[in-house]
């Protein structure tokens, strides 16, 4: 038996494998990114996920990521996490794709990712959702140290 067909629109395409690789060039220019590494593997990328470097960070803070899916349809899913010294977890997402809670183009907000409302972006080219997530993470970064944890 055949599964049914999903409706136009419902999924998010196969990973775009060149958009995955343009950022992790991006990545490799960031001095905030530690390393990167290609999920499941270099030959067949589905994530790109860029570490961190905690030594910009408070102590408090024991790593923070960013998990960076892209795919064929141009939906797409940034999600940064924080992982503090005692195991809690800050996070939030920038994401695209079919879904029946929010429109297409929607944030996960933190500190937990839970909430949700929908976005607005500029343009949605790699490279700027790019640079508007490393700016919100700057931004973070900053708040994190002007309130000492």
């Amino acid at each position: 038996m055949t599964p049914p067909a999903e409706p136009p629109g419902s999924s998010t395409g196969p990973p775009d494998r060149q958009a995955l690789r343009l950022l992790e060039r991006q990545c490799a220019t960031t001095p905030l990114v530690a390393d990167t590494e290609f999920q499941p593997s270099a030959t067949e990328p589905r994530r790109l996920l860029a570490r961190l470097d905690t030594d910009a960070f408070p102590e408090t803070v024991a790593a923070a990521r960013l998990d960076i899916r892209w795919f064929t349809t141009g939906d797409f899913s940034l999600h940064y996490v924080e992982t503090t010294t005692n195991g809690d977890q800050w996070e939030c997402r920038w994401d695209r794709h079919p879904n029946p809670h929010n429109a297409r183009l929607h944030f996960h907000q933190p500190p937990d990712a839970e909430a949700i409302r929908d976005l607005s972006v500029d343009s949605r080219h790699p490279l700027d959702v790019y640079a508007t997530v490393f700016a919100a993470i700057q931004q973070r970064l900053a708040a994190r140290w002007s309130d000492g944890s």
